[in-house]
């Protein structure tokens, strides 16, 4: 029975983790447009970490370094969840080259600009997602991954709803 339970919640996870997969490619290779001619054809790369994060009057734009960590956050909690054994070293390594990869892909089919402080920020954000999860894990012992489910399965089912909205505004737009 409680082999069952733990089955159950691990399809659950990985469920969760792939809308949440598809959400972020949605969010950082298509820039939440909902048509890729919507979309700028740029094909820069930024090596020089921060560089491109100054805005016109010289100052550090923190919001967009704010959202790169936040938006990877999740990916390091679900990472935990499913590989639990691995590593410390080998969930940085996964992270960061996820982060990467999104870097390439958009430098590749020149839909964004490739950026280092984009692979900085988004790795910090999934090692704040393995702090947070030792922490969940420290308070809840064995019912971390279920009290994380039924969370992630609430903001899921929210930013579907969110998406559902945006897609009935935009054709509504589109209509008039």
């Amino acid at each position: 029975m409680k082999n069952l339970k733990s089955k159950k919640q691990n399809t659950l996870t990985l469920v969760l983790f792939a809308i949440y997969l598809l959400a972020l490619t949605w969010l950082i290779l298509f820039k939440l447009q909902f048509s890729i001619p919507d979309m700028y054809g740029e094909r820069v790369i930024n090596p020089i970490p921060f560089l491109g994060s100054f805005c016109d009057s010289g100052m550090i734009q923190f919001s967009e370094i704010r959202n790169n960590i936040l938006v990877f956050i999740p990916f390091g909690i679900y990472l935990c969840m499913l590989k639990t054994p691995w590593p410390f070293v080998k969930k940085l390594l996964a992270i960061a080259g996820l982060a990467f990869a999104f870097e390439i892909i958009q430098f590749i089919f020149a839909i964004g600009r490739a950026d280092i402080t984009d692979v900085l920020s988004n790795t910090l954000g999934g090692i704040i997602g393995i702090g947070i999860y030792a922490l969940l894990a420290k308070a809840l012992k064995g019912r971390t991954n279920k009290v994380i489910n039924v969370l992630a399965a609430v903001f899921t089912i929210l930013a579907i709803l969110l998406v559902i909205l945006l897609l009935i505004s935009h054709r509504w737009v589109m209509i008039t």
